[in-house]
């Protein structure tokens, strides 16, 4: 990984990983409803595509129809159920049994098939089944595990000819990442790794977080061909009042014109978004 990626998480033990994220899965307080009803999955799916409408897009979940779908860190179950149900054969593997728990009861409740793999995506093949999928995807998952490179290797091994690869990674240069500089760093660029990594969620000191820009993440795709690349997501709403269910933007982005807050998620988007295939092979 090139020193455009960030500081080196290496020696982060994965035991913290998992206790980290078992702790409070991505997404759990998305609705203040009891966990594991109907009612409260609604709600949790409602406000995740509400703050990120661009998960749709970039998913595509009806082009899989009937595809075979891996998905690498399902968490607690949005956009797997959302693959099951447009008619995708799914496999959804994750780190956490706790947001694997929730992921679980989730399908229950709407009577879906989808095939479950509690394990670490630096080590998929030594739980799960290796063969070809039509798509791996993987949304806000790789910059979160020690050795991103050793994740890519991994998931190479479930694809051929004509799969392709879906992932979202965090963004480098970033408004995000610039708001963690000064609000929690004052500024200290050279300690923006470590910041990044400790206020990167929603609940503070996660283990392992890198950032990329585009030229890095092809770096860590090397033997892929990248299709696409795109930016997107800024959180523009008040964290006190999200945190109530209220959305209500921040003073500075409720008075900036919609087409500049798209220019900016464009540029300056918290997502990084890539799409691509194993490089130089044959396809039919």
């Amino acid at each position: 990984m090139s020193a455009d990626s960030v500081k080196n998480f290496a020696d982060v033990a994965m035991e913290k990983v998992e206790t980290f994220w078992d702790a409070r899965p991505c997404n759990l307080r998305h609705s203040p409803r009891e966990a594991g009803s109907r009612e409260y999955f609604e709600e949790v799916e409602a406000r995740k595509y509400f703050v990120e409408p661009h998960i749709r897009g970039f998913a595509q979940f009806e082009r899989w129809k009937d595809k075979s779908v891996l998905e690498v860190g399902c968490g607690i179950g949005t956009d797997t159920i959302n693959f099951a149900r447009a008619g995708a054969k799914v496999t959804a593997v994750d780190y956490s049994a706790r947001s694997l728990e929730i992921a679980r009861k989730r399908v229950g409740v709407y009577g879906l098939k989808i095939d479950f793999y509690k394990a670490n995506a630096e080590e998929l093949s030594e739980v799960v089944p290796v063969r070809e999928y039509d798509l791996v995807y993987s949304f806000g998952v790789i910059h979160h595990t020690p050795h991103p490179a050793r994740a890519i290797s991994e998931i190479r091994k479930y694809m051929g000819p004509q799969s392709i690869l879906k992932m979202m990674v965090y963004h480098r240069r970033s408004w995000k990442a610039f708001g963690i500089l000064m609000t929690y760093g004052k500024g200290a660029f050279w300690r923006l790794d470590e910041l990044i990594a400790r206020h990167s969620e929603a609940q503070t000191g996660c283990p392992v977080t890198y950032t990329f820009t585009r030229k890095s993440i092809e770096e860590l795709l090397e033997g892929f061909e990248v299709l696409e690349t795109k930016v997107e997501h800024i959180f523009p709403y008040r964290i006190e009042d999200y945190r109530a269910y209220r959305y209500k933007k921040v003073w500075y982005f409720r008075y900036l014109p919609e087409k500049a807050f798209r220019w900016m998620e464009r540029r300056f988007g918290w997502h990084l978004c890539v799409t691509a295939r194993i490089a130089n092979q044959r396809r039919g």
